[in-house]
């Protein structure tokens, strides 16, 4: 999966420090990336955009 054109953020649920932070790219066509910040170059999760929303959903639930 070419992730070359994807714009990376840190996800608004890492703020808490401690450098253990995810980014996400979700600005490719049909596809959601999610790596960790602290080794940008390393390997990548991708997803659906359904599979993204509901692993979003599930999490946003939790305590």
């Amino acid at each position: 999966m070419d992730l070359i054109d994807a714009v990376w953020r840190k996800s608004t649920r890492s703020g808490s420090g401690g450098g253990n932070c995810v980014e996400v790219a979700d600005n490719l066509p049909g596809i959601v990336g999610v790596r960790d910040s602290k080794d940008p170059e390393g390997p990548a999760l991708v997803f659906g955009p359904a599979s993204w929303r509901a692993f979003v959903a599930e999490v946003a639930r939790r305590p």
